[in-house]
């Protein structure tokens, strides 16, 4: 059946663009919640008479409330579909955007509305395969997800890059409220013009459901493989965005200047998407694309930990961006095509939530750099994880779904 799939004659949409587009416009918004906080961690902890702990906790809520919901947001997206489930979340993200946008005035009142905001996130994280799965045919898929993670890296930059220009224009509370505005625009966006599916399939569409592809995925022993890998990748790149400005404090540097590592973070990341989803597709093959990226960014976060100078941290930074981030929308379709026929939003929700744990990581190194006045044992140590990552991929097998791909 899978055979006679992939090589029927698929026909495409033009409209596909227009539901990426919209989705790319919410998931930036999403980014930009998230990471807002981190370049001016200082400044907000004194604007709120907190810790810089504390103001972290307002990024690392985005993963710890991932974790519960991370099931039942694939089960809505496989079982409501892309449109209905994804509206939600945008729709959520707008209202409590607005919230934090608008009472500013107590960091009680921003945990509430960044729990609101969080909740909201794993509709978007676990619906990108989905997305590509509805109106993208197979061998267009990695290369879809890539520029669909676009999105999401740009929210980030601007998160990381424009906030501290933003506050020293406007004031904190103005920034915020600017960022909850373009939030509800971008979910209002996404809820007129987003659609479901296409009038016929992309491919690839005999998935069982939800249940059984569950307990397909929970016997492969690659499975847990993949997950700990991408559970490394993200605590590196979650773990550097968050505390990205704590990071460099010690280092001399101001919350401009992280902001502009972090930023750079970040557009190493989107050169690394235009590069390595499609190499994967043209070569139709996954493996040799992510080991390249794993073992490519293991000098550069050595480089990243160690170095005092501003300059070569930068480099360091956009560079271990490129490496790191590059290769996930390729780890993502990897792994949905490991675990066919599990659903889209469950291979991708367990690997999602796989990378989001790794908000126990993070915490750690925030308690660590409360003990010793500085992240180089904690980053060193997620070096070394890379390597052992690099040396698991290595035994797993390529996909032979994308190898069939016509």
């Amino acid at each position: 059946m899978e055979e006679n799939v992939a090589k029927q004659e698929i026909k495409v949409y033009g409209y596909r663009w227009v539901v990426l587009l919209v989705y790319m416009l919410a998931s930036m918004a999403m980014q930009i919640f998230w990471i807002c906080y981190a370049p001016i961690t200082g400044l907000a902890a004194e604007r709120y008479g907190v810790t810089d702990q504390q103001i972290g906790l307002l990024a690392m809520l985005f993963m710890y409330v991932y974790i519960p919901f991370a099931i039942p947001a694939s089960w809505m997206i496989d079982t409501w579909g892309f449109k209905k489930s994804v509206a939600l979340g945008a729709v959520m993200m707008g209202v409590f955007g607005l919230v934090r946008g608008i009472l500013t005035q107590d960091y009680t009142m921003a945990v509430i509305a960044t729990i609101g905001i969080s909740v909201a996130q794993p509709l978007f994280l676990n619906s990108g395969t989905k997305l590509a799965a509805n109106w993208f045919p197979l061998h267009e898929r990695a290369t879809v997800i890539g520029i669909g993670a676009v999105a999401p890296l740009l929210g980030i930059v601007i998160g990381q890059m424009a906030t501290p220009g933003l506050v020293e224009a406007f004031g904190f509370e103005t920034t915020m409220l600017i960022y909850g505005i373009v939030g509800a625009i971008s979910a209002l966006l996404f809820v007129v013009f987003a659609k479901d599916h296409p009038p016929t399939p992309a491919g690839y569409e005999e998935r069982v459901l939800m249940l059984e592809g569950l307990k397909h995925i929970l016997k492969q022993k690659e499975f847990y493989m993949l997950a700990f890998i991408v559970f490394i990748v993200n605590a590196i790149f979650n773990g550097v965005s968050t505390w990205v400005e704590p990071i460099v404090r010690p280092k001399g540097m101001d919350f401009s200047q992280a902001g502009t590592i972090g930023g750079l973070l970040m557009i190493g990341g989107i050169i690394g998407l235009f590069v390595f989803p499609p190499i994967s597709d043209r070569l139709r093959k996954r493996k040799p694309v992510f080991l390249a990226g794993l073992i490519g960014s293991i000098p550069f976060l050595i480089a990243m930990t160690l170095v005092n100078n501003f300059g070569l941290m930068a480099v360091a930074s956009g560079i271990l961006g490129f490496f790191i981030m590059g290769i996930i929308p390729v780890a993502m379709q990897y792994g949905t095509e490991k675990l066919y026929p599990a659903p889209e939003g469950t291979s991708a929700g367990l690997i999602t939530l796989a990378g989001q744990i790794s908000v126990v990581v993070i915490s750690i190194m925030g308690w660590m750099y409360a003990q010793l006045g500085n992240f180089t044992l904690s980053l060193l140590i997620l070096a070394g994880l890379m390597v052992v990552s690099a040396i698991l991929l290595t035994l797993m097998k390529e996909s032979e779904m994308v190898q069939q791909a016509k």
